[in-house]
């Protein structure tokens, strides 16, 4: 890696101190964990002027749980997410996906903004400067041609955080706040299909908390992902699963992956699966549903085809615990209400 680059750094003490710092400054960038920002700086991938520490500011640190639901500042490191017995108990696939990521060292700094704006990667693209030269740069930044797909003009580089699918399954809403004031949306829409843009944040926005409706006790949920190494690697696929039953079959289901497209996604169709037992014929039409909407891409040293089938299987080996099945049929199901 090289030397990084000449940049002045500011710490506000406030969310709107950071907007207005990112409103004056075109080539501001923020700076929360840092975990991923600072190798981009390292491999002469991000050239900011200016970070925007968001460290000093409190309004992101505080975890509030209600009636209504759950809150959680962007700022939120993921070491708390994975420690806290209250997410642990009720909102278990976010305490599941925080565990996680990377190792201890990264999860004590890292945040849950940062990870949800997590950068896509590829093999062509998280190289060093020279590297990249050599390989006359890629589609994503500074060149011409998508490497994985060079007839196309489309980046394929993966969004591969832990911690969307996860939020995702629990219907998760997020707050981005700018100059102009705070607007909430889905989560599912901060994310586009395109690894050289896949986040929809206007210019001047700041991620400042997610927000999730309560869970009801029937809803368990779950996370699970495959990796080269048992720690620190990010995920060649990763699956959440928030899944109620009533008498023994299913009436909620939702999948999400990471991984293995450019975006963070909800496996759809499964409302198909709806009022049936979780069975040997339910799971596999299960694992043909993610297997048609997974689209790894040689993005990795890993084989496309078997990101695939990993994706697979994690959705029906996480459903099945979940619903505490085994893999023989468990009989009819009444009806759905």
């Amino acid at each position: 890696m090289e030397r990084l680059p000449a940049f002045a750094l500011k710490r506000p003490a406030s969310v709107a101190e950071a907007v207005a710092l990112l409103a004056a400054e075109p080539g501001a960038r923020l700076l929360a964990g840092g975990t991923d920002l600072m190798p981009n700086l390292r491999r002469g991938i991000e050239h900011p002027s200016l970070l925007v520490d968001l460290g000093g500011v409190r309004d992101l640190g505080d975890i509030g749980f209600s009636a209504a639901g759950l809150s959680i500042g962007a700022g939120v490191t993921l070491a708390r997410l994975a420690a806290d017995p209250r997410l642990a108990r009720d909102w278990q696939a976010i305490s599941q996906a925080a565990a996680s990521i990377a190792g201890p060292g990264h999860r004590s700094a890292a945040t849950l903004g940062g990870n949800l704006c997590l950068d896509t990667r590829c093999v062509f693209y998280n190289q060093s400067a020279w590297w990249r030269a050599a390989n006359d740069h890629c589609l994503k930044r500074g060149g011409e041609v998508c490497h994985v797909a060079p007839q196309g003009r489309h980046c394929h580089a993966a969004f591969c955080g832990d911690l969307a699918p996860a939020l995702l399954v629990l219907g998760a809403e997020i707050e981005l706040v700018a100059r102009r004031g705070a607007r909430r949306i889905a989560l599912a829409d901060l994310y586009c299909d395109d690894g050289a843009a896949h986040l929809s944040i206007a210019r001047g926005e700041v991620l400042a908390r997610v927000a999730l409706p309560a869970t009801s006790a029937a809803l368990v949920s779950g996370y699970r992902k495959a990796r080269a190494r048992a720690a620190t690697d990010f995920p060649l696929a990763g699956v959440a699963c928030a899944l109620a039953l009533r008498d023994d079959c299913v009436t909620q289901l939702r999948i999400a992956l990471t991984g293995t497209n450019p975006r963070p996604f909800l496996v759809a169709g499964v409302d198909e699966l709806n009022g049936r037992p979780v069975d040997a014929d339910m799971l596999a039409k299960l694992g043909k549903l993610v297997q048609k909407q997974a689209s790894p891409m040689r993005t990795t040293v890993t084989q496309a085809h078997y990101r695939r089938q990993v994706a697979s299987v994690l959705a029906q080996r996480l459903l099945r615990e979940l619903a505490g099945a085994p893999s023989s049929a468990t009989g009819g199901c009444p009806e759905p209400r």
